[in-house]
């Protein structure tokens, strides 16, 4: 497993942009490097669902489709960082963001169950 340092988040107005930022850093029983990294969220009383992630090996973004558009997922494989600028939010987009990262492949990037590391969660809160 690897640390991840989130920072970022906060407060905005509905239409607003904030940007996050997630880095691995100390690792535990391994010393592989991340397969992929992205964002989860959790909106109050719901279940985690996928934001977006990049996949290290060929640079590519996966996106959920309530933030295509409006969402962009960068990275710097080198140092193993993660950035999500976030556009044109909504107060839909008001939950906890929780980073995470896999150190090899363990199934579809879309579902929580593929990370094996989780960052502590940063709250974005959206008002209208």
């Amino acid at each position: 497993q690897v640390q991840l340092v989130e920072s970022g988040g906060g407060l905005v107005q509905d239409g607003g942009s904030l940007r996050l930022s997630c880095a691995a850093s100390e690792r535990t029983g391994s010393t592989h490097r991340t397969y992929t990294m992205g964002w989860f969220r959790q909106p109050p009383g719901k279940p985690r669902e996928f934001v977006a992630v990049i996949r290290w090996s060929d640079n590519s973004p996966f996106y959920a489709d309530s933030v295509k558009g409006r969402f962009i997922i960068s990275g710097d494989n080198t140092n193993e960082t993660v950035y999500l600028q976030m556009d044109s939010l909504r107060p839909e987009d008001t939950a906890a963001y929780f980073c995470a990262a896999a150190e090899y492949y363990r199934g579809s990037v879309y579902y929580a169950r593929s990370y094996d590391s989780w960052g502590q969660g940063t709250q974005v809160t959206v008002s209208s």
